[in-house]
Order: C-alpha cells, then structure tokens, then sequence
C-alpha cells in the first residue's frame, strides 16, 4: 500500500513540477479526467483488476487497481488524441456539388 502511495506522490510532484517550467501544462496533462470515454475505459479496468485483486490480495489490490484505472484513462486519452484518423468516420469521397 506505501508503495502505490509513492507512485501517486511521485505523480503529483511530477505535474507540480512541469507546471512551474512551463505553465497550463498540468492542465494538459490530467486532461483526461474530463474525457467521458478515457475515464469510462478507466474505470472498466480498474473495476475488473480490483475485482480480481479483491479476491486474492484483499485491500492492497484496490489501490493497485485504482492506480492502473487513472494508467488506462491517461492511456486511452493519449491514444484518441494522438490518433485522430483511426477512431473518426471516414469522409465521403464523393466530390463536392
């Protein structure tokens, strides 16, 4: 459990830092909290490990369940963005009239 109290510390220390070379970027940075889709995948994961976890390590595997859930949110966020032309419809290719 202190170690997954660490990473969250070390995350924390990690924005506070680069938000003070260069301001708005934590803003940027936890932007997925805000995104339904990223959040949702998040959560999805986090409920199925801590499920999992639950069942074999008790307490300790919900805060490591937690902790992946906010890796797959950032993840999924980061990949959307990045991504843009795999996760979007195709446009029509029909010419203009």
């Amino acid at each position: 459990m202190l170690t997954v109290a660490i990473i969250a510390a070390a995350l924390v220390i990690r924005t506070a830092l680069s938000e003070i070379r260069s301001p708005g970027s934590a803003r940027q940075g936890w932007a997925f909290v805000t995104d339904g889709v990223a959040m949702l995948s998040g959560a999805v994961a986090a409920l199925c490990l801590g499920a999992m976890g639950w069942y074999h390590a008790g307490y300790d595997a919900m805060a490591w369940a937690g902790l992946a859930g906010l890796l797959v949110a950032y993840l999924a966020r980061r990949s959307r963005s990045t991504l843009p032309g795999l996760l979007t419809r195709p446009r029509s290719r029909l010419p203009p009239r």
